[in-house]
């Protein structure tokens, strides 16, 4: 029986390359494509696995990876709200014009389903604090934008071609094989403060709340919709349930056996105070449900995150 054979823009990523475990696991073939401007090489270490190096700017590039592909997962992907603001055109080639070069290569090649990697960004400035897919999505970044914008380009193209086309929106994603970035997640952020013995910084009182998932979770939400959904569709991606970020700088320390101090400065004005996740709907279709605890989970990720600057600093 013919394994089905995937491409994972972004592969070499956070996200991706614990989705490609997964699917090596499963027994598919994987092809990468990533240009490793942020992924990493070590992440796809000892996976096999093709390799294409490459950006999804380039048409002929991303057509070319498509060549006998049955799934495209499409990872790859400028992220990030200030990040796109200090840059909104190198956020906008890649998350628009980089996606519409996925589409196209799926149409050249024949591939009938796409998975995208959203974001709860499209919805902007929340009006309620457990968000559902019919929340209004009033992206207020240019990251934002360019993600709604992909994932209606997608959803026209289903339309038109006739694929399956999955966005899932991503709420706080941490886990093994992410790095430090200061435009990034808050949880690799407090990682490297703990690990330097550096001082937590926390805008606001702290008692904002998030919806954090495990990306080993993200991964399998990712193999399901590519597997089970059977029409195109939209569905949010979290754990369903939140902590403050008090108590998130509190656990990291204690599950670190460090004491830092932390300072409080005035909130970020575009900051939320409370977000989180109705997954009732990818749970229902889908059959997702989060199994990595909050505990576990950050035990295992401040784990990797020892290794990782033991090795790579």
């Amino acid at each position: 029986m013919k394994r089905p054979k995937a491409l994972v823009t972004g592969g070499a990523g956070f996200i991706g390359s614990n989705l490609v475990k997964l699917l090596i696991d499963k027994h598919w073939e994987v092809r990468v494509l990533d240009n490793f401007s942020t992924g990493n090489i070590r992440n796809l270490k000892d996976l096999d696995v093709e390799i294409i190096d490459g950006d999804i700017r380039k048409y002929k590039v991303v057509e070319s990876a498509g060549s006998g592909i049955d799934v495209v997962f499409h990872m790859a992907a400028c992220v990030g709200r200030q990040r796109s603001i200090d840059n909104p055109q190198l956020d906008s080639s890649v998350n628009l014009i980089g996606t519409i070069n996925v589409l196209e290569s799926m149409r050249v090649n024949k591939i009938k389903r796409i998975v995208y990697s959203s974001s709860a960004a499209i919805f902007g400035e929340l009006i309620e604090s457990s968000i559902s897919e019919d929340h209004p999505q009033n992206a207020d970044s240019p990251y934002g934008v360019s993600k709604l914008a992909a994932e209606k380009m997608i959803l026209a193209y289903s339309k038109i071609y006739g694929f399956i086309g999955v966005c899932l929106r991503y709420f706080n994603i941490y886990g093994s094989n992410q790095r430090f970035d200061v435009y990034g997640n808050v949880i690799p952020i407090f990682a490297k403060n703990i690990n330097d013995n550096e001082c937590i910084t926390i805008y606001g009182d702290g008692n904002q709340t998030r919806d954090f998932l495990n990306v080993k979770d993200v991964a399998n939400a990712n193999f399901l919709a590519s597997t089970k959904a059977m029409e195109t569709d939209v569905f949010n991606l979290g754990s369903g349930s939140t902590i403050t970020i008090n108590e998130l700088a509190d656990m990291m320390q204690k599950i670190s056996g460090k004491k830092v101090s932390i300072k409080y400065t005035p909130r970020r004005p575009a900051d939320v105070l409370h977000c989180k996740a109705k997954i009732d709907k990818i749970e229902k279709v889908l059959g997702f449900e989060p199994t990595v605890s909050i505990q576990d989970g950050l035990k295992e990720y401040l784990h990797w995150f020892d290794n990782y600057c033991i090795t790579e600093k």
